[in-house]
């Protein structure tokens, strides 16, 4: 027993971040190389791809045009690429926190080692929580940040740029994205410690989170109140404008739709909405455990 004590003497965050070193490397590589790819989207792909978009409007109607369709395909490919990689950010935290940061753990008796020798239950699960959601909150947000700049930037330079309220341009672009990972952060957690082993634990997280990412977004224009108009048309939202409900009312229509002045308001109350979530599961978590380790978790 003494051999095996001594591992998880050090201090908790030491030896979490130890015992999870990989990581410990690869998310700060994804940052890093994201960063990159988003400095890139807000400073020469976008200068080229707007020279591109420049010289086809240029153009007009004449049948034949030069112009720089490959920078213009390009800057929308890797768009397209960093705004899904950012997307997929609350999965891969899900499926870590599940498999990786508890599931494992239980399973292989390294939690139990850690409650007889150097911790209490809760203490344990509180440092599981706390640091990887002060990384993911750091990480996430620096990501949020550069990639709003860069579809800012493009606004009115790129005629293909992405509305305001696209599905992964609207997570990706705001607070809501942070919000999202901490609640995949606290969905893989509570799942590995019911489930307490890794690959059950990383499924059933994936499903959770999938759950939550799409309960978030069709709730989402429901959360700000709406303007509203008549017209001839279904489709008859201002230009640049999230289009929400449209019904008949005689030969008339009645649309409701968010400005782009709801944009922030959408954004604030969706993410209070993800982070209430976050909050319950992270209590959910506590629950479980305490289930599990009955007195144990509070000596």
């Amino acid at each position: 027993m003494t051999a095996l004590a001594a591992p998880v003497r050090p201090h908790l965050t030491r030896w979490l971040l130890r015992l999870h070193r990989p990581a410990l490397y690869v998310w700060p590589a994804l940052v890093l190389l994201s960063t990159t790819l988003l400095l890139l989207l807000h400073g020469p792909l976008l200068d080229a791809a707007a020279e591109g978009w420049r010289q086809y409007d240029a153009c007009g109607f004449t049948p034949r045009c030069d112009y720089d369709q490959s920078a213009i395909l390009r800057y929308k490919d890797w768009y397209n690429y960093a705004t899904l990689a950012m997307a997929a950010v609350p999965f891969l935290t899900a499926a870590w926190a599940g498999g990786a940061l508890l599931g494992k753990e239980l399973e292989s008796g390294t939690a139990q080692l850690a409650w007889a020798q150097s911790s209490t239950p809760v203490r344990w699960l509180a440092v599981r929580l706390a640091v990887p959601a002060a990384a993911v909150t750091a990480g996430t947000g620096l990501l949020v940040w550069l990639h709003h700049l860069a579809w800012t930037a493009s606004r009115g330079r790129i005629d293909t740029a992405k509305t305001w309220y696209d599905i992964w341009t609207f997570h990706t672009n705001g607070p809501t994205l942070v919000a999202l990972s901490l609640a995949g952060l606290a969905a893989g957690a509570l799942m590995g410690l019911m489930w307490r082993r890794t690959l059950p634990a990383l499924g059933v997280a994936l499903l959770l989170t999938a759950s939550i990412w799409g309960t978030a977004q069709r709730l989402a224009p429901h959360l700000w109140p709406t303007a509203a108009r008549r017209g001839s048309s279904e489709f008859g939202a201002p230009a640049g404008s999230w289009q929400v409900s449209a019904s008949q009312q005689g030969h008339q229509w009645y649309v409701t739709y968010h400005p782009y002045s709801h944009y922030w308001p959408v954004q604030l109350t969706t993410t209070a909405l993800v982070l209430a979530v976050t909050a319950l599961l992270a209590l959910a978590c506590f629950l479980v455990l305490r289930r599990l380790t009955g007195k144990a978790a509070v000596r």
